[in-house]
């Protein structure tokens, strides 16, 4: 990602229509604006007396020689206490413009990072089927890190550069006319190729790091999916291929290293060559009596600092383009309208639903796939309490079924209905929590057992916590552990079993106490102990309850109410399991032996 992120600002200009846009990003500063105007302020008094105290060693100079410039009537003895308390009151400005720009910065940043997650994880899942996990996480970190060092550092040295930039113009042809005509008219030629150089420079220097990108790309595939280059044995291929992009790297440094030859080059015979000719030139008006030697002096250092100051335009002119780049991929999620609100979920008054659930002439395509149809004329009835089965050859439509309940996409023709309301007309965040969803594979997040079982309800007491362990047969192995609920359970619970990973989802259902319940494969994958102690926790979970059922294996479905067979989109046959296994030439009668079948060989 890191290196799509820097191809990306290539396009981006500095325009009149691209700071217009990026302006909005300015609401997150706008609460600090007061810190933000006391931090310019010494940003711009600091610099001011920067270029002042630069000139003092000059003016030294002269009143040693007895021809000062000015007439102060200071002697060379108080140019000590001068530097020393010009150089304190430096030291302050320099404090407090660093600590305003830094509360500026890190709080408004703060204010961005938050408003983004919030606007992320409110997204639709097909925001999510859109969007790929490492562009997002870039957009919360890499992203608001540049705008974060814009704010903090670029801007105020931008600033700050063209403060001294125009102070040290003024202070030049004020200070040396004659010399300083000299300098505005060759130096700003040169420093233009030195620009020209600068930016082709830059381009290789982009071009490199986008091909390290890429090289990194190669090892963090290989290396998260080491099981996978092993299994096909293909360490040969993935070394070959990690080579080339090396090559390619070794290719790019070496015309990188060629241009920087000639711009030192340039730097030498050019640049230098331009300042020791005006240096040459104030040695002559010195030596004829136009000028005096501590005039000079503070021209040689007022020219350096010109010289520095141009020259850093460039740098951040290439970091305000990257923020510029951050700024539109950042406002573009912004702006994306949220699938509902962040809220206090402990604030809202539980909706009390029965269960009664109703599909009608439902049908759909999903957005990334209009030209396939999922479900086609899906007519389901189930009543509150009722378990039912959804069964069928993958590809069927019955994880769709499910997914349009928990309202994760909009069907294209037809109502869902709960309890005789039509869903859209539910508050979303109320409504999902009725549904509890256990899946097939399971994922739970990297800190403890008690926290992940909390997730079902948030807030809940540890004898809550501890009672939902027991009835999903889960306390057994939970008590086991040495640190009990506090075990840390590793990476999507990598240190846990599938058994045990599943009964900490079922326990976690239970703790939300669901009207509707789904269960999605939820045994399909475990060995005969571990499936026997969930299916007892899935029975027990099950009771009062709405259940959904998505099944392959057609044993753990006898006991339903209504089994539903589905096959490209459609409903084949319903019934109970006696019902459809008494078909003869029936699809769930022919899937029903030959499971039976090959369970008994």
């Amino acid at each position: 990602m890191a290196g799509s992120d820097q191809r990306g600002n290539t396009s981006i200009r500095l325009n009149k229509d691209a700071l217009k846009k990026s302006i909005g990003i300015f609401r997150y500063i706008r609460p600090y604006m007061g810190y933000f105007a006391a931090a310019m302020f010494f940003l711009i008094a600091g610099s001011l007396i920067f270029m002042a105290l630069m000139g003092l060693p000059g003016e030294m100079a002269n009143t040693a020689i007895g021809k000062p410039k000015f007439k102060f009537n200071i002697e060379v003895k108080d140019y000590g206490w001068i530097f020393l308390i010009i150089l304190i009151v430096q030291g302050i400005l320099s404090y407090f413009r660093t600590i305003f720009f830094a509360i500026v910065s890190e709080k408004g940043m703060a204010d961005l990072r938050k408003d983004l997650y919030n606007k992320i994880i409110t997204q639709p899942v097909t925001f999510f089927e859109e969007k790929r996990v490492g562009e997002l996480t870039s957009r919360i970190t890499a992203d608001v890190e540049q705008l974060q060092a814009v704010f903090s550092i670029t801007l105020a040295e931008f600033i700050r550069q063209v403060v001294i930039l125009i102070s040290g113009i003024i202070i030049i042809i004020f200070w040396t006319p004659k010399l300083s005509i000299i300098m505005l008219l060759t130096f700003p030629a040169i420093v233009i190729v030195a620009m020209v150089f600068g930016r082709y420079i830059r381009k290789l220097s982009k071009q490199r790091q986008d091909e390290l990108a890429k090289t990194n790309t190669i090892v963090e595939e290989t290396f998260q999916s080491f099981s996978i280059v092993k299994s096909f044995a293909n360490e040969w291929y993935e070394s070959l291929r990690y080579a080339d992009s090396v090559d390619e790297i070794v290719k790019i440094s070496l015309s990188f290293a060629k241009i920087r030859g000639i711009f030192f080059i340039f730097i030498i015979t050019i640049l230098f060559g331009g300042i020791f000719f005006i240096l040459w030139r104030g040695a002559l008006m010195v030596q004829d009596g136009t000028m005096e030697a501590g005039d000079l002096f503070s021209f040689i250092i007022y020219t350096g600092i010109l010289g520095g100051a141009i020259a850093s335009f460039g740098t951040l002119y290439t970091q305000i383009i990257g923020a510029l780049g951050a700024t539109e991929r950042i406002l573009e999620i912004l702006e994306t309208p949220s699938e509902l609100p962040i809220q206090n979920t402990s604030l809202y008054q539980d909706l009390k639903l029965k269960g009664d659930v109703t599909f009608e002439n439902i049908e759909f395509s999903y957005p990334t796939r209009k030209d396939v149809n999922v479900l086609r004329g899906i007519n389901i009835n189930i009543k509150a309490g009722q378990k039912i089965a959804l069964v069928g050859q993958s590809g069927g439509g019955k994880s769709t079924i499910v997914q349009l309940l928990m309202k994760f996409y909009n069907p294209d023709k037809g109502i869902i209905r709960v309890d005789g309301k039509i869903i859209n007309d539910y508050d979303l965040t109320q409504y999902r929590k009725n549904i509890g969803i256990v899946p097939q594979e399971v994922i739970l997040f990297g800190g403890t057992i008690k926290e992940n079982i909390a997730y079902g309800k948030p807030g809940a007491t540890d004898e809550e916590i501890i009672t939902a362990a027991q009835q999903s047969n889960s306390w057994e192995f939970i008590s086991s552990f040495p640190d009990g609920l506090k075990t840390i359970v590793g990476e999507r619970g990598i240190k846990l079993s599938g058994g045990q990973r599943q009964r900490i989802a079922i326990a976690r259902a239970i703790l939300k106490d669901p009207k509707i319940l789904i269960l999605d494969e939820a045994t399909s994958s475990l060995d005969a102990e571990s499936e026997r102690l969930v299916q007892d926790a899935l029975d027990k979970l099950m009771q009062n309850r709405t259940s959904i059922i998505i099944a392959h294996r057609l044993a753990t479905i006898r006991e339903v109410d209504c089994i539903y067979v589905l096959e490209n989109g459609k409903i084949l046959e319903q019934g109970s399991h006696n019902e459809l296994i008494e078909k003869e030439n029936g699809t769930y009668s022919a899937l029903a032996k030959l499971q039976f079948e090959l369970q008994q060989n």
